[in-house]
């Protein structure tokens, strides 16, 4: 059922989502944040975080949002006994009435669904309509980033977008959601009135910083967040003690895989000094563990590093720049190229012919209007 709700949706999803496509991927999300940062007029970031989006996801919605583009009454009673059901937490069973159970293959797709009427239709909307300069869109599940020519444009769409989310049982978190000074001209106008340097914001394991270069042009340096580093070796060192004992070969060859996965995603260009610190700080581990195997015989730093040459792997740009990695994909999200732009990813992009909602009951089209997919926002 996932693979015939895929294809259907595949249709009808904006470029600006990335989150659980197939053929998408985070890179590709921050690939595409990165360029529009470099590339458009954005002076202001707009960090939205919705709070307990998966909790709080109205059922009654996400049956008509379904039943506006899929017909077939066996697919539509199976998505409604899989959200009827409930689930067993420390023993007890639960059936909440809103929310839907995490964990399983289609969830990241209804998901998906849902914020595709909810956000992503409204957006495309909002900035041909209403923003006086430019905007541009990277969601990915329920991240969202924004970014904005003007703080105008900025402020009037934090408070619509509450308004809107309001709507369908969603609201976003007052402390996690903000709205800050970044771009190319942040440094500048900052120092002017005697601020502090640009606000960072986080995406997909990320902090972006608004940084210049050796020759003094703009540039989005990406950074890995710290309590991610942290978190990941906080998992190793625990599993380091159970292998206390066990052959240094078989630890070192443990250690490779898991140092080599967190560079395969962490390892963006710019990112060199978050990797090098990550291996030196579980090679320190390591040797602290080899260290409690004996009392009388304590290795020393000169072999660890021996040791850490052989197994650990070096710090290496392993992604390519998002000039050079949107040029990949398809044209939908090729924004690399001179001449091509990503589908709905900056305004003044042609989008689907819709209408904003007057009321609530405008959202849901009628029976005989379900074949315009375009009216549900």
């Amino acid at each position: 059922m996932t693979t015939i709700l895929n294809q259907i949706y595949e249709e009808d999803f904006l470029g600006f989502s990335y989150g659980f496509r197939p053929g998408r991927g985070q890179h590709d999300a921050l690939d595409a944040l990165s360029y529009a940062l470099l590339k458009k007029k954005v002076n202001y970031i707009l960090d939205a975080d919705v709070r307990s989006f998966f909790d709080n996801l109205d059922k009654g919605w996400m049956i008509r949002f379904i039943e506006h583009r899929v017909a077939d009454p066996r697919i539509l009673r199976l998505i409604q006994k899989w959200l009827k059901a409930g689930v067993m937490e420390e023993g007890k069973w639960s059936e909440p009435k809103t929310g839907t159970p995490q964990g399983s293959v289609i969830s990241p797709l209804l998901a998906n669904v849902y914020l595709h009427y909810a956000f992503d239709l409204w957006v495309n909307v909002w900035r041909n309509k209403w923003a006086q300069g430019e905007v541009v869109a990277v969601r990915y599940a329920d991240d969202v980033i924004l970014g904005f020519q003007h703080r105008t444009d900025a402020d009037r769409f934090l408070e619509n977008l509450r308004e809107r989310l309001a709507m369908f049982g969603l609201e976003l978190h007052p402390d996690k959601t903000r709205r800050i000074e970044f771009g190319r001209f942040a440094e500048e106008n900052r120092r002017r009135r005697g601020e502090g340097k640009p606000e960072t914001f986080d995406f997909l394991g990320f902090t972006h910083i608004s940084r210049k270069n050796s020759l003094g042009r703009f540039m989005v340096r990406r950074t890995t967040i710290r309590k991610r580093m942290r978190a990941k070796l906080r998992q190793i060192k625990p599993e380091l003690r159970k292998r206390m004992h066990d052959p240094v070969p078989q630890t070192g060859q443990w250690l490779r895989s898991v140092v080599q996965g967190y560079f395969n995603y962490y390892a963006v260009p710019g990112n060199n000094a978050s990797l090098s610190l990550f291996r030196h700080r579980v090679l320190v581990c390591w040797w602290h563990s080899i260290r409690r195997r004996s009392q009388k015989h304590r290795i020393n730093w000169t072999r660890m590093l021996t040791l850490a040459k052989r197994w650990l792997p070096q710090p290496a740009v392993l992604q390519s720049f998002p000039r050079c990695s949107l040029c990949r994909h398809s044209s939908e999200i090729r924004t690399g190229c001179a001449n091509e732009r990503p589908s709905g990813s900056v305004r003044g992009v042609p989008g689907p012919l819709v209408s904003l909602p007057r009321s609530r009951t405008d959202l849901i089209p009628n029976a005989e209007d379900r074949t315009n997919h375009s009216r549900l926002v």
